[in-house]
């Protein structure tokens, strides 16, 4: 498990809370609109030693409230468990983000109490969910982990990054009859950058946007488009 990144101090990763946020290298997916493809190896260097991490964690207690988790993909390590002990043991609340592909690790982790937050990212429909992966996906797997948050047992979001060329309105139909009634839900317009896995693709319209949440508002009242 390497620290591929640390974002020092973020607004927005955490919501209700002044958090920094930790990049895990290695991930099991390969989504064309990820803009941390530098890091999806699990052989991607490291930015920080663990030792450097806790020494920047232990300085900023009292200043930050909570540590986001994210990646590449966290859970695909199973050293995340000792991690999040040593963070939780410092008094900060922990998000992890993940694209439900570990349910057995996500439910441990919570269960543990280690775990405050989850965001959980939603890739497409179920039909297109391989392609929009770029990776062979145990869909099974990925349901459980979503099951697993609509049951309320701790605090979450669900979110799906949108591109002009992955994602229609009949897809937001199949994403919002399987995950209906859910807390929160929040669409995410892909933005380009040099590190995107995938040249080439573009963010919606606003009036796409528009319309793939008033669809989602159908049977998720709470669906939002991030940043409004």
């Amino acid at each position: 498990m390497r620290i591929c990144g640390l974002q020092k101090t973020t607004l927005l990763d955490y919501p209700g809370k002044v958090a920094c946020t930790v990049f895990l290298g290695g991930c099991n997916f390969r989504c064309p609109f990820c803009q941390n493809s530098e890091i999806l190896s699990a052989a991607s260097p490291a930015a920080y030693t663990e030792e450097e991490l806790f020494a920047f964690l232990q300085k900023r207690r009292g200043i930050l409230e909570g540590v986001c988790v994210s990646g590449g993909e966290p859970l695909l390590h199973e050293e995340a468990e000792e991690l999040l002990k040593k963070i939780k043991a410092l008094g900060y609340c922990v998000k992890v983000d993940t694209n439900g592909s570990f349910p057995a690790r996500l439910k441990k982790l919570c269960a543990a109490g280690l775990v405050d937050f989850v965001a959980m990212d939603i890739k497409n429909s179920p039909a297109k969910y391989a392609q929009t992966c770029g990776a062979t996906v145990e869909l099974a797997a990925v349901r459980e982990s979503a099951a697993f948050l609509l049951e309320g047992g701790v605090d979450y979001e669900f979110r799906t990054t949108v591109a002009d060329e992955l994602h229609t309105e009949e897809d937001m139909e199949e994403i919002g009859a399987w995950l209906a009634g859910a807390k929160r839900f929040y669409l995410q317009n892909f933005r380009d950058a040099e590190t995107v896995l995938c040249p080439g693709l573009h963010p919606c319209s606003e009036e796409k946007l528009q319309a793939f949440r008033a669809v989602l508002r159908r049977t998720i009242p709470e669906a939002k488009i991030r940043g409004e």
